[in-house]
């Protein structure tokens, strides 16, 4: 059995050491950080497979460790926090997390998102192709979007949202659908964040370019399409 090693990056230690030995229990490796400026070194060792992130760290906090961490690195990163805000949890995701958990948790919902993150990260091929529709292009060796060769710059999430619309063009996709494939696991709240994604990849694309191609079927979900100039 492969064994993954997973960096716990937590300031109160009593809960750290109950995350490792539950961790440990499972056959995972487990190193740990207690503040963000060590945890933000360790998370960009090659070694590590997946963090665990919480969000109120000294230092340097939890969110501002993710965004620096995705600037070189993508292992999956899902972040601990005591707050149950919709908007921080758009916050962390929308700079690169994987995955979002509310303390206090269930240890066996926790390892449930582990195993799920890592799972992820097995499947993801080598890419060696490019996306498009209409004139927006997706590169996704480079992580580059185009709009008639015009760059536009994406979050990580939305970037994978709109590769998901791209993958399935002319498809009607279901928010719940969109989140358990976009954010890889059953959401466990609201799904107004895929909305609020959807808006922001809107204003980038089809405002900017004046440009419909994100269409909202009411009460389903939505739908990614060219359509023809009148």
């Amino acid at each position: 059995m492969e064994s993954y090693k997973i960096l716990l990056i937590e300031d109160e230690l009593k809960i750290a050491r109950f995350i490792e030995l539950e961790l440990k229990y499972e056959g995972y490796q487990v190193e740990q950080a207690h503040d963000g400026r060590s945890g933000l070194e360790k998370a960009l060792q090659p070694d590590i497979d997946l963090v665990l992130l919480d969000v109120m760290l000294p230092g340097l906090n939890g969110m501002e460790v993710c965004r620096r961490i995705r600037q070189s690195s993508e292992v999956p990163i899902i972040m601990l926090t005591a707050k149950d805000e919709i908007t921080d949890k758009v916050m962390g995701l929308d700079l690169g997390a994987d995955d979002y958990i509310t303390k206090p948790f269930a240890i066996e919902e926790l390892l449930a998102r582990i195993r799920v993150a890592l799972k992820r990260k097995r499947a993801v091929p080598a890419s060696t192709k490019a996306l498009h529709c209409n004139r927006l292009l997706l590169d996704l060796d480079k992580h580059l979007v185009t709009f008639n060769q015009e760059p536009i710059e994406l979050t990580k999430r939305e970037f994978d949202l709109l590769q998901y619309l791209i993958e399935n063009q002319n498809i009607v996709l279901t928010r719940e659908k969109i989140l358990e494939t976009v954010w890889g696991y059953d959401y466990l709240g609201d799904t107004n964040v895929v909305d609020v994604y959807i808006r922001y990849l809107r204003s980038k694309i089809d405002e900017k370019y004046n440009k419909k191609l994100i269409h909202t079927i009411r009460g389903v979900g939505y739908l990614l399409k060219d359509e023809p100039q009148k």
